[in-house]
């Protein structure tokens, strides 16, 4: 059988699926936001279908609710939701590092060591942004390195909604991940360590649950249009 012909429609609306996933990730659009077709249409110089057609899409995935009558928003994920995405994160990230060899991290050795570079720079200043841009990216990467597709996948889906879920419940005093955790990990996979590293991987996302305050949030107001052009 042959590899599936994505057709230029496809492309295009997963480029504005990828545009808003970021801007959620990054936590540009917080929990709540409204998403008003026409403001994506100028932004992101697209097609009014195809941004029905990516926010239909994101509506599948839990990111993005839409109402009759309201339109489209940023999904506010309830208490149990987190807890759920959560214990699903340790589910899956345990299999993603159970599967990573020294092999693999050998052969990868110069993507992790940018990544841990780049993880380093953005922890040593104050761009909030930045910080959790890296520091997500770190599960990701971990995810595309694991050769395995679909676990890659659902992490990618699980990531978008714990920013929601960070957003909408961690302490302001608190980080949202922690490099030396990740450096831990990654040292443990070099040395062929995959229990230890197991181990550090849900000590570590136990803690980042351990760091929401699992209550009611009121969303706050964004500018949509600014959002997705930075």
């Amino acid at each position: 059988m042959g590899s599936r012909t994505v057709t230029a429609k496809q492309r295009e609306v997963q480029r504005i699926v990828d545009a808003l996933h970021r801007a959620i990730a990054q936590h540009r659009l917080p929990p709540g936001t409204r998403l008003i077709e026409a403001q994506i249409v100028e932004t992101l110089q697209a097609n009014r279908n195809h941004v029905q057609a990516a926010l239909q899409r994101l509506a599948l995935q839990k990111v993005v609710t839409i109402e009759a009558n309201r339109g489209a928003m940023v999904a506010q994920p309830t208490a149990k939701e987190a807890r759920d995405v959560f214990s699903a994160r340790r589910a899956i990230e345990r299999a993603i590092v159970e599967s990573i060899t020294p092999a693999i991290m050998r052969k990868q050795r110069q993507r992790v060591a940018t990544h841990m570079n780049n993880e380093r720079n953005a922890t040593d200043h104050t761009d909030r942004r930045a910080i959790v841009r890296e520091l997500s990216e770190f599960h990701l990467m971990l995810g595309a390195i694991c050769d395995n597709s679909v676990l890659s996948d659902i992490l990618g889906n699980l990531m978008v909604r714990s920013s929601l879920i960070v957003a909408l419940y961690q302490r302001n005093d608190v980080p949202s991940c922690a490099s030396n955790e990740h450096q831990q990990i990654i040292t443990a996979l070099e040395n062929g360590d995959r229990e230890k590293a197991v181990a550090v991987m849900i000590e570590h996302l136990e803690e980042l649950e351990g760091q929401l305050v699992l209550e009611s949030a009121a969303p706050a107001e964004f500018n949509l249009k600014q959002a997705l052009s930075e």
